[in-house]
C-alpha cells in the first residue's frame, strides 16, 4: 500500500510515517519511481509504534524492542529495558509531583493575607 493509505488506515500523518522510516521502525519498499510501498503488515507495526510512543518510549527504546516484537521473543534484555523505561518515567512522575506541590504551596501563600497581595474576584479552588 501507499503511504497515504498507510496514513489513512492508521490515522498517522504522512509526516510521521517518513519519520518513522527515517528512524529505521518502518521499512518501505520503493517503486522504480520512487514511490514508497508498504507491506500489509505495516498497519500493525504503525499501531505498535503509536503505543510504545504512547507509554513514553522514545524511538531509539522502540528500535531496540523491535527485533523481539519481530521474533515475537520475550528476552531479559527487553524486558530489562521496559523496566528501565518504567524507572524513567516514574522518576519524571515524581519529579512532576514536587513540581505541582511546590506551585501549590506558592498558590497557597499568594491567596493567604500574610502574602501582602491584594486579591481581586473570588477566589476558585483547583
Amino acid at each position: 500500500m501507499r503511504i497515504g493509505d498507510l496514513a489513512d488506515r492508521t490515522g498517522v500523518s504522512v509526516r510521521a510515517l517518513r519519520y518513522y522510516e527515517e528512524q529505521e521502525l518502518l521499512a518501505a519498499e520503493r517503486s522504480p519511481s520512487g514511490q514508497r510501498h508498504y507491506a500489509d503488515g505495516a498497519v500493525e507495526r504503525v499501531q505498535l509504534i503509536q503505543t510504545l510512543y504512547a507509554a513514553g518510549l522514545s524511538s531509539r527504546s522502540i528500535l531496540d524492542l523491535l527485533p523481539c516484537v519481530d521474533a515475537k521473543a520475550n528476552t531479559p534484555e527487553s524486558r530489562a529495558l521496559l523496566r528501565s523505561e518504567r524507572g524513567r518515567i516514574s522518576a519524571q512522575i515524581e519529579r512532576l509531583e514536587r513540581a505541582r506541590d511546590r506551585l501549590d504551596a506558592v498558590i497557597a501563600h499568594s491567596e493567604s493575607p500574610a502574602s501582602g497581595c491584594a486579591v481581586f474576584g473570588e477566589l476558585v479552588a483547583g
